[in-house]
């Protein structure tokens, strides 16, 4: 088998796609990528042994440059024939779903891994419904990376019901359980090296650092609880897309005891120096973050919306709050801050339900078998 995935950058790449990659290559089975390949580094372990091609694929809106892409991928699928052709990210997945289908290949899946109309309004989300509605009908085979998603998208009239498929409980490769992990070693390394007590609090954002993944909100309920408590400290890690000044000004006072780090290729570590993971977000298709810091037995606050609702189960792993609520937000943070015992009780419950329903190898597996089962069809 031949399979071709499409994507927009190698941050997506690895985050995504590179176990399914390892779990093909294991049993033969060749892959080409599409991607950026300038735009940041592939997984050493993956670089080399597959076949890369280079094409940049714009996030934005950009007419003449996506006709380009769509013909370039025309070209490519027509020539290659691949036995598969599988899309994740939402531009990625428009251009590489009508290439495949104009060039006849037979097996064309994406996976929906969120929606970035669902808190948009007026023309803007009309255009980006539209944009999906035209992605799924193009597709041969939809995957959604979670229940709630689904529920969301047939809602919503964008796919008819049966259309959409979940692997296993939900994500899109599931979570390493082994990396990712309670390691004192680590906590007491990544706090040496932030300036960190080992006695603190430490809340933990984790991801591209842009508005919709609700900085702000965290970064000002950050600011009200640092006044009553002088030993929290907030660590943001991750890419910066506009939303990180904004967030270290709404932080006031407090800035001294914010830390920073950019894209990081082991986070890891520093879920494991953490105390509560922390995901305010407006707009998720699953949130894989949480399931890691999940698996590392961090208890999380997140926001209560679809997709994060399928990895946090409220009152047992984890506190939900509405999103945009910044002191629903504060006032779940303050309850764990001040509860040693209930954040162990939710890590501990965490870790046990990512091992049990995400592992990597089962949601692995389910990914290959879903290949397979589209070939027989």
């Amino acid at each position: 088998m031949h399979v071709c995935f499409v994507l927009t950058t190698p941050f997506a790449l690895n985050a995504f796609v590179a176990p399914a990659i390892r779990a093909l290559l294991a049993r033969g089975d060749r892959v080409t990528v599409v991607v950026n390949a300038d735009s940041g580094p592939i997984a050493k372990d993956i670089y080399g042994r597959i076949e890369i091609v280079n094409l940049e694929i714009a996030r934005a809106i950009a007419l003449l440059h996506d006709l380009a892409a769509l013909h370039t991928l025309f070209d490519l699928f027509r020539a290659r024939r691949f036995d598969v052709v599988h899309s994740v990210t939402p531009k990625a997945g428009l251009l590489a779903m009508m290439a495949a289908r104009l060039a006849g290949i037979s097996v064309r899946i994406h996976t929906f891994t969120g929606q970035v109309w669902a808190t948009r309004s007026g023309t803007m989300r009309w255009l980006l419904r539209s944009i999906d509605r035209l992605l799924a009908a193009c597709a041969s085979s939809l995957l959604v990376d979670s229940a709630s998603q689904r529920d969301f998208l047939v809602a919503e009239n964008i796919v008819a019901p049966g259309r959409l498929h979940v692997l296993g409980e939900g994500s899109i490769a599931g979570v390493d359980t082994v990396r990712f992990a309670p390691q004192p070693q680590w906590r007491a390394e990544v706090r040496s090296q932030l300036g960190v007590p080992e006695q603190a609090s430490l809340l933990l954002y984790i991801g591209r650092m842009h508005v919709e993944k609700g900085l702000l909100e965290l970064a000002q309920a950050f600011a009200e609880l640092a006044l009553r408590d002088p030993a929290v400290h907030l660590l943001l890690v991750g890419p910066d897309e506009g939303a990180l000044q904004p967030a270290l000004t709404f932080a006031g006072a407090a800035r001294e005891r914010v830390h920073v780090v950019g894209l990081t290729s082991e986070p890891q570590k520093y879920m494991a120096a953490a105390d509560i993971f922390c995901l305010a977000s407006y707009r998720e298709g699953f949130g894989l973050s949480l399931i890691e810091a999940a698996a590392a037995g961090l208890p999380c606050v997140a926001s209560r919306i679809y997709g994060i609702t399928d990895a946090v189960v409220e009152g047992e792993t984890g506190l939900l709050v509405p999103a945009r609520d910044v002191p629903a937000l504060t006032g779940a943070l303050e309850q764990l801050l001040g509860d040693p015992v209930r954040r162990a009780e939710l890590g501990a419950a965490a870790r046990l339900r990512a091992q049990r329903q995400f592992s990597q190898p089962v949601v692995v597996a389910a990914w290959l078998e879903f290949y397979d089962h589209q070939l027989r069809r």
